[in-house]
């Protein structure tokens, strides 16, 4: 099984605790249409699981898909990472900087200064680190999900990643 080669730290946006015992890490693209259909699956996960799951996205984009994930980036300078986050997954289909500014509005984030980091590619070492580590671990595609530092080789769908997350809990 293909190992996860850059560490979870103080960097990731994480969704739960470090000390749970199962980590999830994806490696995601917002323009992707299997992230988006596996971006419920996630969020059902973790409802069901609980403390048990730390959960932590990382950015895989095509350059497409760069500017949502600046946005997601520049959502996270302001503490709103996961809120960005789930908004571009749930409006996939009018993924653009209009759908950007309008998250950023409702988050109540200020726009102008969305549009200059979206512009300047001011994120761009970020996403690509995690573009860098993702082709590291073996990613070649999107969504990849690795259960604490193993890839993840099955689907995306409910069941098999529930069952590859069980089979990681400690006895």
């Amino acid at each position: 099984m293909t190992q996860l080669r850059e560490p979870v730290g103080p960097t990731d946006h994480i969704r739960g605790s470090l000390g749970a015992p199962v980590t999830v890490v994806e490696y995601g693209d917002y323009q992707c249409p299997h992230c988006a259909m596996a971006h419920p699956v996630v969020v059902s996960l973790r409802q069901q699981l609980g403390p048990a799951l730390c959960f932590v996205f990382r950015h895989f984009p095509l350059t497409e898909a760069e500017p949502a994930a600046e946005s997601a980036e520049f959502a996270g300078d302001h503490g709103r990472f996961w809120e960005m986050h789930d908004g571009l997954f749930e409006n996939q289909d009018r993924l653009d900087l209009l759908l950007m500014l309008d998250l950023a509005r409702a988050l109540h984030l200020p726009s102008a200064e969305l549009k200059a980091a979206v512009a300047t590619q001011k994120y761009r070492p970020t996403i690509q680190s995690n573009f860098i580590g993702g082709v590291r671990s073996g990613v070649n595609g999107t969504p990849a999900f690795f259960i604490n530092g193993l890839r993840h080789n099955g689907s995306y769908e409910y069941n098999d990643l529930l069952s590859s997350i069980e089979g990681a809990l400690p006895t």
